[in-house]
């Protein structure tokens, strides 16, 4: 099959991940993969193999006034249209709220079979006013709409016709990857070997509520020294949860070592895994962490960890935002033993639920009947 995925970036965020992902295993199935940016490959966080076509538009940047937006969005339209076209696609796939808006649109009168996939829940995630209109317009243009938990379904279902969403879970990729422990304890700054070590994955924002984690993690600190929160990822709130650990009194027990691009190598080495978000899609490092056979705790936010952790049998849940609740889950773990084992030996078992094959296999099925007219 010949595909041409789009997206606006390839830097590191869970979708961009995971089209990264798709772009490789189809490719190396010999299918012609093009994956088109808006962005310039300046910002390319994940390898893509030699063979799939990178196509990087360098259109991205902010507006500095309405007109001057209007203008870029008219010169991104015409010059992501002549790149899909010049793919030659049978399907084009399309990643993120605003993307799509733009693949739809771009698309328009070209008679291609186009799938557009939301990667967050869309009833919390504030698009705009002005997308939040196109969306409303252009989703019912779509061939079939894919999301990532029952909830996001119904929202969508709400302005496109029944039958055309699809629920199509993230895969777990790279399980088989080998540990280096010399590079996992440099990244724990030497903690590894002597600490119990906590790790939280995401972009430094309100979305992923790491500010409610360091509040959690003060609430039992004091009273389990022995270990240390580890929070990976960059975004612009790093300096306000650098302060707020200080003012927590914990910045001796937190560290924030930015971006890394082994995780499954930091995770193995790791003795617990906290997803403290607001809202979710569907979280890449809470599924790695499981694969791994670490405990988890998550807050029950209203779509993601529900459709992953089954409570008490592999995993921690607890009411949205409650950090009384986080911090007594945490501190659970610590001390109660025979739960910290059962938990780890039950989480592996996502890979079954979401092992790279069959959820490569749900979209291979769309990609059959969107091809088929079904």
């Amino acid at each position: 099959m010949r595909i041409t995925l789009v997206i606006s970036s390839l830097s590191s965020g869970g979708a961009e991940r995971v089209i990264s992902t798709m772009a490789n295993y189809w490719a190396q199935k010999n299918w012609e993969i093009s994956l088109i940016t808006l962005d310039s490959t300046a910002s390319d966080f994940y390898k893509l193999r030699l063979d799939v076509k990178r196509v990087a538009l360098g259109r991205m940047g902010e507006s500095s006034n309405p007109f001057a937006a209007i203008r870029n969005n008219i010169i991104r339209l015409i010059k992501l249209r002549r790149a899909i076209k010049s793919s030659k696609p049978d399907i084009v796939i399309s990643f993120v709220d605003r993307m799509n808006i733009m693949t739809l649109l771009a698309t328009r009168g070209l008679g291609l079979k186009v799938i557009i996939s939301e990667r967050i829940d869309p009833a919390y995630h504030d698009c705009g006013r002005t997308w939040s209109l196109l969306r409303n317009a252009t989703y019912p243009w779509a061939d079939a709409i894919v999301v990532q938990s029952n909830k996001a379904r119904q929202w969508i279902e709400e302005i496109v016709k029944k039958g055309t969403t699809f629920v199509i879970p993230n895969p777990i990729s790279n399980v088989n990857e080998k540990t280096n422990l010399e590079q996992s304890d440099t990244a724990f700054g030497g903690n590894a070997k002597s600490k119990q070590i906590i790790v939280a994955m995401g972009r430094l924002t309100a979305q992923k509520g790491f500010d409610l984690l360091l509040h959690a993690f003060a609430r039992i600190a004091q009273s389990h020294h022995n270990w240390h929160l580890f929070i990976f990822g960059d975004g612009k709130d790093r300096d306000t949860l650098i302060q707020l650990a200080n003012e927590l009194g914990i910045a001796g027990l937190v560290s924030l070592p930015g971006r890394v691009n082994n995780p499954m190598q930091l995770l193995r080495q790791a003795n617990m895994f906290v997803l403290s978000s607001r809202y979710e899609g569907f979280p890449n490092a809470l599924l790695e962490a499981m694969a791994c056979g670490l405990p988890v705790v998550s807050f029950a936010c209203p779509s993601g960890p529900r459709e992953i952790i089954r409570d008490g049998i592999d995993g921690l849940l607890v009411p949205p935002e409650d950090v009384n609740a986080m911090a007594a889950a945490m501190g659970q773990l610590m001390t109660d033993e025979a739960l910290y084992k059962r938990l780890a030996s039950r989480a592996p078992e996502v890979l079954e639920r979401f092992g790279m094959e069959k959820i490569m296999g749900m979209w291979e099925e769309l990609l059959a009947g969107c091809v088929k007219g079904e």
